[in-house]
């Protein structure tokens, strides 16, 4: 097999279920160390992870080898039981159902990364929901309503 040079590079957001804010101050930066290390355990390379009360940014590169949704599946799935098991012994912790993924040329990583590692800041200004609109429109990405958070 010859060697065929790729540049994979998403921008993923994925939210608590039901909104709830569940990822707390004190937690944050564990939990982007923690989703970090799992990107990495499936051969990706995490860029820049952004954690905030309901939700998070992720942008990472990936080998072609490597199936998003997988990678998603298994982010998601250790993530639960690692904040379960440490951060929630009392009640459950759960992400969203589905994700939100979009490309990133290699000439916009740098910007994006500073958009994931201001999210703090960026939600004093714009909530979720209309977040989630801007980028489906910046990246030309139908949406239906129903589907959006409140």
């Amino acid at each position: 097999m010859s060697h065929t040079p790729t540049s994979l590079t998403y921008h993923i957001v994925f939210g608590t279920k039901g909104r709830a804010p569940s990822i707390g101050p004190e937690m944050r930066d564990d939990v982007c160390r923690y989703l970090g290390g799992i990107v990495k355990s499936e051969q990706g390379l995490p860029l820049e992870i952004s954690a905030v009360a309901d939700h998070v940014h992720l942008l990472i590169r990936v080998p072609p080898t490597v199936a998003l949704a997988e990678l998603l599946r298994t982010l998601k799935a250790n993530s639960s039981k690692w904040l379960n098991d440490t951060r929630f012994p009392r009640r459950t912790f759960a992400w969203q159902e589905g994700y939100n993924a979009f490309t990133v040329s290699q000439s916009q990583v740098g910007r994006v990364a500073a958009y994931v590692r201001n999210q703090e800041e960026h939600h004093r200004k714009m909530t979720f929901r209309e977040e989630l609109v801007a980028l489906f429109e910046r990246n030309g990405v139908s949406y239906d309503e129903r589907y959006l958070p409140q």
